[in-house]
């Protein structure tokens, strides 16, 4: 299924691509009586139309709107600005139900001059109402049914179902009729009736321009009054809230003692700066003794291991005992190489030595003493200087939440302050400006009578109905020649499928005449000489000799084949050719009728072994000699695709110039596959209009699949003027053989 309709989609788009300015003239002449159809339809419509609508008339009155802001503005505004949204707000507020109201009881129409211009309804409709009302019902069921979900929205909201008074009632009519249109880039309104009364469409059209200022100065002068009374009474809450913020205030203030605290917190923070720079130099200098103490102790106690220490290396005094002891070191060396142990120098020496040691010693231990006292000195002011700090930030803390709590406190008083103030002076303002509109309105153009209906636009409503229906059949002309998959030309054959057209047979239109003894009737009339032009192209198919066997098959039923197989051995005959003509139909043998012969005895009876001699016979006023089918028998493809059947055609092939087999459709049966390996090729019938590509090519695959010689096809059943530029010229040359 996907692949045929792959199939049916190509060849269209094929078709299409294939086609030039003179194709598409074709389809149009083709198609030319269903576009006048639809053209005189869509003209009948709007006849029917014209004739059977209400007469209805409009008329119209202009007005300039412009924002009130205060100004000078009017026609003396020296810039505009487009504002769409105004001017359709006024637009909607002029169509409102209110001034719709104000417009029936300003001009009395239920009471005074209800008769006048609402007649009663329930007189008779005439007969072109009645056809109005007939062709009205289908728009107006769909416009009830895309109206549903309003109707049930405003049943809900409780606006449908209660009784309408005639106010109401005559209000709606006045609404439907009346419509607004703002000029584009302008600040002028057109306000538009139309009513099937003209006299009541000038008198709507003015009084709606009045509604509307009355409308509008009702509104300003509504809302003036609610904002006035409302402002008042929340400036009285506005006045009760701002006393007590401020009482509040002044108490926090005096139970705080608030009047110093803006200089105690300018001067907070800075003490806390300061304490926190100390606290960071006694925290550096208390970490640097601790370090110091910690090499000191690590050292062991270990006078040489001390001195290496950066604060025992740089110590004065240290510096001086060891210069010392070095010295002495240098002269107890040079007495021991002179003299012994006890003598009196190297006595002396070694006490001095001795001494020099005792004092290093002791200034190793005032040095490590006063770095533990800077130590612990550094601690205790680091604590101290701790505690200062958190009492200073704690003090300031406690500040700032009563600033902070002041602050608010200050701000909502404020607040307060700013609103009355503001609503003072909202309500000065209010009531100065109570009586002002907020549209400026000026009636720029008075409506006028109308002295011709503006609908229906007869003219128009034709020409729009011409082109409404010459586009429909245009449309469908394309849309039904893009669906249209069925052969319309052998143009079309040659490039699909690459074979000859042997020949195009035009369609027989004229009454009375049966395309079966047409050509026997007028020999030469052109739709013979389009068979004798088959019969050429027959004859030049092969390369060294014509085919003589010939198998003559469609792809479906009725499409011409039997008639085009002894209507060519007709034209076959008249060359002096000797024809057989075979009726292999085994199954609906109409060439039986046609020809006139009896079916007692036949192809079927000889094939069966009933009868030994093949039966031939000769048709009068026919030069073509007959095998009629027979019977028809139980087993049709049995018979044809017997060894019988092969033998008796070579018999008949040796005796006849032509042997012509007439086969049942490829797409029905097999009958006519099983015969293609017999003869010298097969001739495809195919109608115009009717066989469509799908079956071409399942029946060319199938004749592909048996090795059939495909000798061309026989394009059968086309138009006049379908038939191509090759055959235009026969009509007017054959024109009196008709005579």
């Amino acid at each position: 299924m996907d692949s045929t309709s792959q199939s049916e989609k190509n060849g269209a788009v094929a078709r299409i691509q294939g086609m030039d300015i003179r194709d598409y003239l074709h389809i149009l002449r083709k198609r030319t009586r269903l576009i006048a159809t639809i053209i005189g339809l869509a003209l009948l419509l709007a006849l029917v139309k014209i004739f059977t609508t209400t007469p209805l008339y409009t008329a119209s009155s202009q007005v300039l709107l412009e924002r009130n802001t205060g100004g000078r503005g009017g026609l003396e505004t020296r810039y505009y600005v487009y504002d769409p949204e105004f001017l359709e707000t006024q637009s909607e507020l002029i169509r409102s139900e209110k001034v719709a109201l104000k417009v029936v009881r300003n001009l009395q129409l239920t009471t005074k001059f209800r008769h006048v211009f609402f007649p009663d309804d329930n007189k008779t409709p005439g007969l072109g109402e009645t056809i109005s009302q007939w062709l009205r019902m289908p728009l107006t069921w769909l416009k009830s049914l895309l109206t549903s979900n309003e109707r049930k929205d405003a049943a809900e909201s409780g606006q449908i179902g209660r009784v309408l008074s005639e106010d109401e009632i005559v209000a709606l009519n006045i609404r439907s009729g009346l419509q607004v249109t703002p000029v584009r880039a302008t600040k002028i309104v057109t306000i538009s009736y139309t009513g099937v009364d003209p006299l009541l469409a000038q008198l709507v059209a003015d009084a709606a321009v009045k509604a509307y200022m009355d409308e509008m100065l009702e509104m300003r002068l509504s809302f003036s009054s609610y904002a006035l009374k409302w402002m008042t009474e929340k400036a009285n809450e506005e006045r009760k809230r701002l006393e007590s913020s401020e009482g509040e205030l002044q108490k926090f203030m005096r139970d705080n003692d608030l009047v110093t605290v803006e200089n105690q917190l300018a001067v907070l923070p800075q003490r806390v700066a300061d304490f926190g720079s100390q606290m960071t130099k006694l925290e550096s200098e208390r970490d640097a003794l601790h370090e110091q103490i910690r090499m000191v102790q690590a050292a062991g106690g270990s006078v040489d291991r001390l001195e290496t220490l950066p604060m025992f290396a740089d110590n004065m005094v240290l510096k001086d005992i060891r210069t010392k002891i070095y010295a002495a070191q240098q002269t107890q060396h040079e007495l021991s190489d002179q003299f012994g142990s006890k003598h009196p120098q190297m006595v002396k020496i070694n006490a001095e030595l001795r001494v020099l040691q005792s004092e290093r010693r002791a200034e190793v231990d005032r040095v490590v003493a006063s770095l533990t006292n800077r130590y612990n000195l550094a601690v205790a002011q680091v604590k101290g200087l701790s505690d200062s700090l958190k009492a200073a930030k704690s003090e300031m803390l406690d500040l700032q939440e009563r600033f902070i709590e002041y602050t608010a406190m200050k701000r909502d008083a404020d607040s307060n302050r700013v609103l009355f103030d503001a609503l003072q002076t909202s309500i000065k303002k209010e009531s100065v400006t109570e009586q002002a509109q907020d549209v400026n309105i000026w009636v720029l153009q008075q409506a006028q009578r109308p002295v011709a209906p503006s609908s229906p636009k007869k003219m128009r409503s034709l020409i729009m109905a011409f082109f409404i229906g010459l586009a429909g059949g245009l449309g469908l002309t394309f849309l039904l020649e893009y669906l249209d998959n069925t052969v319309k030309s052998h143009t079309e054959l040659q490039q699909r499928y690459g074979l000859t057209v042997l020949g195009s047979i035009e369609e027989l239109r004229e009454k009375g005449q049966n395309i079966d003894n047409y050509l026997a009737l007028k020999p030469l009339s052109p739709l013979a000489e389009s068979y004798r032009l088959i019969r050429t192209a027959l004859l030049l198919s092969s390369a060294e000799h014509p085919p003589r066997k010939i198998l003559v098959t469609s792809m479906n039923p009725r499409e011409g084949k039997t008639a085009t197989t002894i209507n060519i051995a007709r034209t076959l005959a008249q060359s002096g050719s000797k024809v057989l003509v075979i009726n292999c139909d085994l199954r609906r043998p109409r060439m039986n009728t046609v020809m006139g012969a009896q079916t007692e005895t036949g192809l079927s009876t000889y094939l069966a072994g009933a009868h030994d001699k093949k039966v031939i016979v000769s048709v009068k006023g026919e030069q073509v000699a007959y095998m009629p089918s027979g019977p028809i028998p139980p087993n049709p493809a049995e018979l044809l695709g017997s060894r019988r059947m092969r033998i008796m055609v070579e018999e008949l092939a040796s005796e006849y110039d032509f042997v012509l087999l007439d086969t049942p459709p490829v797409q029905s049966v097999t009958d006519g596959l099983m015969l293609t390996n017999i003869v010298d090729g097969a001739i495809l019938v195919v109608r115009g209009g009717k066989t469509t590509f799908e079956a071409l090519d399942s029946g060319i695959r199938k004749l592909k699949e048996v090795k059939a010689n495909i000798l061309g096809f026989v394009l059968n059943g086309v138009r006049g003027d379908q038939r191509g530029n090759y055959y235009y010229g026969y009509g007017s040359y054959y024109a009196k053989d008709k005579d």
